[in-house]
């Protein structure tokens, strides 16, 4: 997000997104991280044009000495935003990535009932989006995997996960704490390469000077993949553009935003001819009927 204010930029782009719904009732998950403290103040700066109704709820794994503090950074962040607050310990003896996800998810889940909440909102970014898709991908997973993160999902049964900032660079982030004068925590584990996701994520880091559109283009593909698993229109309309083009055999290196033009002109009903690449040229033919 660039410009003069790229952290209203931010702010916009969750609003017309559409990923959060009007007047709905969401609990923010903080681990007190730049990434969740810029998605709380980012949502209660959205929330009047949404007319969100929001909490702010703190899982705490009590796994290190430091975990307080990040307790600490939350609690001064709701404070600051004059949004409710919820924490929870967890109990019990957790190690494995997954089993923590599953008990932090389940903590959030029971908050959001409490509080009559319909979404769960996590800060989720698109590096973090990247890391997903090359963690499957090496799993040797299937579509789904390939898919990523969804936007949204659901939790149980009338609570869902939301993700809106998966298009959000995590730099982005840090600016808008920063230029919020937002207080925020650091994880040490975070430098921890024993752990999968942070091998590939400085492996990432090497790679980003040399691939600058890396995320977004990951994003994309995942993106692309989960429309085509879902049957969407527009998956069905990307289909159909590029049997056209493999007709004439110019689909190869037609950029993905040519592509995507014909099919919003498509969808809209409109016609008219449309320069994939030089000498490649898609015609589409209107479908609307007068009167």
């Amino acid at each position: 997000m660039r410009g003069a204010h790229p952290e209203r930029a931010v702010e916009q782009h969750v609003v017309q997104s559409g990923i959060l719904r009007h007047r709905e009732r969401v609990v923010v998950a903080c681990s007190g991280g730049p990434d969740s403290v810029a998605l709380a103040a980012i949502l209660h700066a959205a929330a009047s044009q949404l007319e969100l109704d929001l909490s702010i709820a703190h899982v705490n794994h009590g796994l290190r000495a430091s975990a307080w503090q990040d307790e600490c950074v939350v609690l001064r962040v709701a404070a600051s935003l004059e949004l409710p607050l919820d924490v929870v310990a967890l109990t019990g003896k957790r190690s494995a990535e997954a089993e923590l996800r599953e008990a932090r998810y389940a903590a959030l889940a029971q908050i959001a009932r409490q509080r009559g909440a319909s979404a769960i909102a996590t800060a989720h970014h698109a590096e973090d989006q990247t890391e997903s898709v090359l963690l499957a991908l090496f799993r040797g997973a299937g579509p789904e995997g390939l898919a990523g993160m969804p936007a949204r999902r659901a939790v149980e049964p009338g609570v869902e996960l939301v993700r809106p900032l998966l298009r959000v660079a995590a730099e982005d982030l840090r600016h808008y704490c920063h230029a919020s004068a937002l207080p925020y925590a650091v994880d040490p584990t975070n430098e921890d390469r024993a752990l999968r996701r942070n091998a590939v994520r400085e492996a990432l880091a090497a790679l980003r000077p040399a691939f600058p559109s890396l995320d977004e283009a990951v994003a994309r593909a995942a993106e692309l993949v989960a429309s085509e698993r879902a049957g969407a229109p527009r998956a069905l309309l990307r289909r159909r553009v590029r049997e056209a083009l493999r007709e004439q055999g110019g689909l190869r290196d037609v950029d993905f935003q040519h592509v995507e033009a014909a099919v919003r002109a498509m969808e809209l009903g409109g016609s008219g001819r449309f320069l994939m690449k030089k000498g490649v040229t898609l015609h589409i033919a209107s479908r609307r009927k007068d009167g």
